[in-house]
């Protein structure tokens, strides 16, 4: 009987990133477009379009949180997207590894930013 590794029995290799990753990134993407339908809300119902009415908006607390989670719902469905990208495309694992460094470091850099910006306002 040949082996042809069809069923329960099989080998699977790999990460197994698949179904939680995947989860994860539609969960993400509800997040953000939540938060476009906020401010798209925000914005079409404003009176006041200037430097002062954008700095009354975010001076809720409610909204900066609402933004950062926003930030880093972008961020974690970023860093998916990238990560996924070097996995099947960069072979030599040393370069991935240094490449997936330099991704999570910006990305971390990234969040840094944008809570320093939200809560300067």
């Amino acid at each position: 009987m040949a082996n042809n590794n069809i069923g329960p029995k099989r080998l699977v290799v790999g990460a197994h990133y698949g179904m939680r990753d995947w989860l994860a990134q539609r969960i993400t993407a509800i997040v953000m477009a939540v938060y476009t339908i906020i401010l798209l809300v925000a914005f079409l119902t404003a009176t006041n379009f200037s430097y002062d009415g954008w700095a009354a908006l975010f001076s809720h607390q409610w909204f900066k949180i609402a933004t950062f989670v926003t930030f880093m719902s972008l961020f974690f469905h970023a860093w998916i997207g990238v990560r996924d990208i070097w996995m099947d495309y960069v072979k030599p694992v040393a370069l991935r590894l240094v490449l997936q460094v330099a991704t999570i470091l910006w990305l971390i850099g990234c969040a840094g930013w944008a809570a320093q910006i939200l809560w300067r306002v």
